[in-house]
């Protein structure tokens, strides 16, 4: 790691001349702005991080619910996601969010004419691509062999696109695939499996850009691309509390409970930020660089006249809603870590047991999040039918869930969850660099050619503190730079 000598909280190294070093001021503590914040400190930026929350990591944190550590939703990562396990890396914390072995994906269909869950897997040999999956799609009983052999063309077809041809970004992946011969079994048991998940969007709403790079990356690049991790502790552990401690030793002072109200260029070219953590608590912070990294709408709000040639673009950017499920049963009901479903509402269940503190209590039980992307449908529901709605499907797919005792239910929702990656959403994408000097944006919803992911979010601060860096006339080198 680059190591930066500091002289307190918020007080970066003097510059080589004797000259007080650059400020910058980042304003939102979600993955995007924490990464900025520690890129920036490390090549030697004092740098004051603003956070409207009492914490950090933006939608990918961790609440109390009684003697439980809930996370608002399941979030996972693929071994192709270089920038965050480097970020997992940085604040210490990659040994937390193991990543698998190899790829297995236990999926479990319930839409058959016998009712009874019927077991297939999606999983990887050390093959070279594409081989490395030929057996478990030759062996996937969830596809008849003719759609099994339709889907190896369809692969080889989108291994030669080119996610970056603006072309794709305007064409939907639903399109696409069913002139690619792919059926709507097809669809739903193996891209949208996949593509739900990742993109948070069905194959028909999707750009074929956004598609095109998240299927060759994981699948078609390297053998172990789609292994998947996730973090075996509270997220809060990992983008709260261990990463306010990476901070705080780079020397980044950070605010929690505090807002940007504003953000104005001076005649002398430096950034005057207002913040304020309540009435009568304004502040005026003073800095050579500023880093928006808050949602699109937010930073339409904050932007100064010009910054961008067309800031309408970012209102135009949808968003897509995920609902979390929360079932706490009083027995075991799932062996496995986490399995996909078909024929079935259910999407993706996880078993957070050990992970919520609910296995250290002795009281026996299993905690199961159930994971639901592009979940238009359902986001609104109230609790009472969302629980009659999917306790039965947890019953179809689990037999052993059926006459176990339900102690809690609940649900989390983020309705904003992620920028919706339909078609022609590329050309509403900005870059980290705007045209004013000193001022960056950051977030999973900037021009990084991924889709909403935690992977998306930290390639944006390494981004934009890049550009920052840059125009300072500072080197750029660190372990997350290299992994972009």
């Amino acid at each position: 790691m680059t190591a930066t000598t500091t002289t307190g909280p918020g007080h970066g190294p003097a510059d080589g001349d004797g000259a007080a070093p650059a400020r910058a001021v980042v304003v939102g503590g979600g993955l995007a702005g924490i990464t900025a914040a520690l890129e920036l400190a490390d090549a030697g930026v004092r740098v004051t991080l603003l956070e409207g929350r009492p914490r950090l990591g933006g939608l990918a944190f961790s609440f109390r619910r009684g003697d439980l550590t809930i996370d608002n939703g399941q979030h996972v990562y693929l071994r192709c996601c270089t920038a965050y396990s480097s970020f997992l890396d940085r604040i210490d914390a990659l040994h937390l969010a193991p990543l698998q072995d190899r790829l297995d994906v236990p999926v479990l269909d319930v839409g058959h004419p016998s009712g009874k869950p019927r077991l297939g897997r999606l999983r990887r040999t050390a093959l070279p691509v594409p081989l490395h999956l030929a057996k478990s799609l030759a062996t996937y009983p969830h596809l008849s062999l003719a759609e099994r052999a339709a889907v190896g063309r369809a692969a080889l077809a989108l291994r030669g696109l080119d996610p970056q041809d603006p072309a794709l970004d305007g064409t939907d992946f639903g399109g696409w695939l069913r002139r690619k011969g792919q059926s709507d079994r097809t669809v739903e048991a193996l891209w949208d499996l996949i593509g739900v998940a990742t993109l948070n969007a069905t194959a028909g709403e999707s750009s074929l850009g956004l598609a095109t790079m998240v299927f060759k990356t994981a699948l078609l690049t390297d053998p172990g691309a789609a292994d998947i991790g996730w973090a075996h502790v509270p997220l809060g552990e990992l983008h709260d509390t261990r990463a306010r401690a990476a901070l705080e030793a780079a020397g980044v002072r950070t605010l929690l409970r505090t807002r940007a109200t504003g953000i104005a260029r001076a005649a002398d070219g430096t950034w005057q930020v207002g913040a304020e953590t309540g009435p009568g608590t304004a502040e005026r912070l003073t800095a050579e660089t500023v880093v928006l990294a808050v949602p699109q709408r937010e930073t339409h709000a904050l932007l100064p006249d010009g910054a961008l040639d067309e800031p309408g673009r970012l209102l135009e950017i949808g968003t897509a809603p995920i609902l979390n499920l929360h079932v706490v049963y009083d027995r075991k009901v799932l062996r496995q870590p986490f399995f996909a479903a078909l024929g079935s509402p259910v999407q993706w269940v996880f078993d957070r047991t050990e992970s919520s503190g609910l296995a250290a209590r002795g009281e026996g039980g299993q905690y199961l999040a159930v994971s639901q992307s592009a979940a238009q449908d359902d986001i609104e529901r109230p609790v009472a039918e969302l629980r009659a709605r999917y306790l039965p499907e947890l019953e179809r797919l689990l037999p052993a869930a059926r006459g176990a005792g339900v102690r809690d239910f609940f649900v989390t929702r983020e309705r904003t969850a992620t920028f919706a990656p339909t078609p022609g959403v590329g050309r509403l994408r900005p870059a980290a660099r705007t045209n004013t000097p000193g001022l960056y944006l950051a977030g999973a919803w900037t021009a990084t050619g991924w889709p909403a992911t935690m992977e998306g979010a930290v390639r944006s601060g390494v981004h934009a503190a890049g550009a920052a860096l840059s125009e300072l006339g500072r080197p750029h080198v660190s372990p997350l730079r290299e992994a972009v």
